[in-house]
């Protein structure tokens, strides 16, 4: 036996399952409490999610000299439209001293103030965000909009500004991780009982795949605490998400590697031991691959995006050990009749052999320059979506799915006040220059005005109030000119921040990642692909194919964003996050295809070896797109825009990569180029051909 099939078999054999399992069940005994915490280190406060290196953040941090801890603002917005009485005043007064009181409220409460039209009030109220993040608005906001709306005399009334905008992100956020695993784990059995149409052989790879989820929690955990890693609310849902589908589909490819084994070996452990010799470098190669693509996300200004980047490659390398290792041992230890009511007994024939994919393998065989320029024209086609992609960032209330009464109260707000009211700019300066950066601050266009600075330890710091909405454009254009005029002010050394510069700033943070990661990630992928097919040219084929299924699906994805959903546009960090799924995950169905027609084509040759490879690989391929597409789309649960959109277009783009790409697109070309797929390689090389027999001699016997 080989020293790779003797490596291969320890997991299998008949003592070392045991080990295995025993080992697991520790490890997952040891896991538990751990992964349950993963929540609690969450950092959800607006330096975890903003570019390290802007002035947004700078400004952030220095901000924290002038108030011991993070507060943001809430705003209580009273309306009557008939004009506001004296006993509304009178009301919102009282309001107000009630407010001081509310959980987590920190500092002077401001107002009643009236509008000029008369028609509405407003007060400020600082929160304390705490360590929890947005979590600790959601109390604070609570009790605000409990009490105004207790006694409000018939007035309308509204709690909005950053607090009440965070609060209600946080009630959109709030069991994210439980929805997520509940409609996941549901979404994965549903599929497995439809593909193995066994009533048991699901419970091992979804065992197998929530025991990864559990340790991969525990050492993010871990790994959070102690060394900083940064996680989210983002992070830990997609998470939940990428371990569970990524897990089930190499659960999918093993497991039918081992029933064909199975039809071929009397021992189920010879039969397993075979299974992962064979199947167990796909695999590799290809959480390999989703792993260095997540980690290229290490080079991403944000710090959202750069903390994804480590916690998705330790879901999907967790993962990767759980199905080598323990889902084996479990199918050993079970044995066949796991797969009743359909056992796979030993002398058996294949029936993937004579299946629906190889049926469709010979017919595109018969034709394969035409049906891959057909398909790619097609694919070309759905590109033109493009047209509808809007990836400039999202308004306020364009991150919701619904309408909650922040937005609303934003909405009037700004129709009955200055727009910015509710989200001034925080403007830092050296104490000595505060008053000339002051006076060039009220004279910028679109500046309403600005507060007195406040003066600690040699620096200054005042707000600014816009005219427009801070989630606008034209205030983004405001913090562009206030920050020339307030740079140019001699010796102030002052910066811009609060919610319209944080906007500003990781909108052109997510374009600059754009730019560095998916070059970085289509040149990791290559060289994976390169040395796993020791070729050139059927890596360059896969990652075009994947390239132009990654635009043709952001394509349909925009078309149905602007036109059936309505969504105002798309997050600026959404084509990224879908590069890097489609990419990393779309590879994974090519690499499973190509490594088994590479084996089949050493002793067919590349065209009855690429029909033998679709044959054997279609079906569970097709199953384990259509439950990773169908884990990314629960990601549509949520009531928040940019979930929505990454889980329809990663869906939609697995499937489109399933069963158009890899079956059609990647069979067709590997035909028509034949043997020069696999160049420079062996494989690329003409047949030698055989001998000609020596010509008779004339007079020879």
């Amino acid at each position: 036996m080989s020293p790779t099939r003797r490596l291969a078999g320890l997991p299998c054999g008949r003592r070392g399952k045991w080990v295995v399992l025993a080992l697991w069940l520790v490890l997952l005994v040891a896991a538990g409490p751990l992964a349950g915490r993963l929540t609690d280190a969450e950092d959800n406060q607006a330096s975890s999610w903003l570019p390290g290196n802007a002035e947004s953040t700078r400004v952030l941090a220095e901000q924290r000299e002038f108030q011991p801890v993070d507060t943001a603002q809430a705003v209580v917005v009273y309306v009557r439209d008939t004009g506001i009485t004296p006993a509304d005043r009178a009301e919102a007064a009282r309001d107000a001293e009630a407010f001081a009181t509310a959980p987590h409220v920190l500092g002077r409460v401001s107002g009643p103030v009236e509008s000029a039209d008369g028609k509405a009030l407003q007060t400020v109220v600082p929160i304390d965000i705490g360590t929890g993040g947005w979590q600790d608005l959601r109390p604070a906001v609570d009790s605000l909009r409990a009490t105004a709306a207790a006694d409000s005399l018939g007035m309308t009334t509204h709690v909005t500004g950053p607090a009440g905008i965070g609060a209600d992100q946080a009630e959109a956020f709030a069991g994210i991780d439980s929805t997520l695993l509940a409609a996941t784990v549901t979404v994965v059995i549903v599929l497995l009982l439809l593909t193995y149409r066994s009533p048991v052989l699901w419970a091992l790879p979804l065992f197998s795949a929530a025991a990864a989820l559990v340790v991969a929690q525990a050492v993010i955990y871990l790994l959070a605490e102690h060394t900083g890693l940064t996680v989210n609310a983002q992070s830990a849902g997609i998470l939940i998400v990428l371990v569970l589908g990524a897990g089930t589909d190499y659960a999918l490819l093993l497991t039918a590697r081992y029933r064909e084994e199975l039809r071929r070996h009397r021992d189920r452990h010879e039969a397993m031991a075979f299974a992962l010799h064979r199947a167990g470098p796909a695999i590799l190669a290809s959480s390999a691959t989703v792993a260095a693509s997540m980690l290229c996300l290490l080079a991403a200004e944000m710090n959202s995006t750069s903390g994804l980047g480590p916690v998705c490659a330790i879901g999907v390398v967790v993962a990767l050990a759980a199905m080598l290792t323990l889902l084996p041992a479990l199918l050993v230890i079970v044995g066949r009749w796991v797969f009743w009511p359909v056992r796979p007994a030993f002398g058996t024939p294949e029936p993937t052999t004579t299946g629906r994919w190889a049926h469709i393998g010979a017919w595109i065989g018969r034709r394969p320059r035409k049906v891959w320029t057909g398909t790619a024209l097609a694919l070309a086609v759905c590109c033109t979506g493009l047209v509808w992609l809007n990836a400039t960032g999202l308004s306020t209330a364009g991150t919701f799915t619904g309408t909650p009464d922040s937005v609303t109260g934003q909405e009037v707000l700004a129709e009955h006040f200055p727009a910015g009211t509710g989200a001034p700019l925080t403007v830092v300066s050296a104490a000595g220059g505060a008053g000339a950066v002051r006076a060039v601050t009220l004279d910028t266009a679109g500046v309403a005005g600005a507060s007195e600075p406040v003066v600690h330890e040699g620096r200054a710091m005042f707000r600014a109030t816009l005219t427009d909405p801070p989630d606008s454009g034209a205030a983004e254009d405001t913090v562009d000119r206030l920050r020339t005029a307030v740079h140019a002010v001699p010796g102030a050394d002052a910066g811009v921040g609060g919610s319209t510069a944080v906007i500003l700033d990781a909108g052109r943070a997510a374009t600059s990642d754009n730019r560095t990661i998916i070059p970085l990630v289509l040149g990791v992928v290559l060289v994976i692909l390169a040395l796993l097919l020791r070729a050139v040219t059927a890596p360059l084929v896969l990652i075009a194919t994947v390239v132009l299924s990654y635009a043709a699906a952001l394509g349909i994805s925009a078309f149905f964003f602007e036109h059936v959903f309505h969504f105002e546009g798309q997050d600026n960090a959404f084509p990224l996050f879908v590069f890097v799924f489609l990419v990393a995950l779309g590879i994974d169905y090519n690499i499973f295809l190509m490594t088994r027609v590479r084996e089949e084509a050493a002793h067919r040759g590349t065209r009855p070896g690429a029909v033998a490879g679709l044959a054997a690989t279609g079906g569970v391929i097709t199953s384990a797109g259509l439950i990773l597409a169908s884990t990314f789309a629960v990601l549509g649960t949520l009531p928040v825009v940019g979930f929505a959109e990454i889980g329809f277009a990663v869906a939609l783009g697995v499937l489109l990569d399933t069963f158009v790409v890899r079956s059609v697109l990647v069979t067709a070309l590997t035909m028509d180029l034949d043997r020069h797929m696999w160049w420079p390689s062996p494989l690329s090389r003409p047949p030698a051909r055989p001998a000609r027999e020596p010509s008779a001699q004339p007079g020879g016997a």
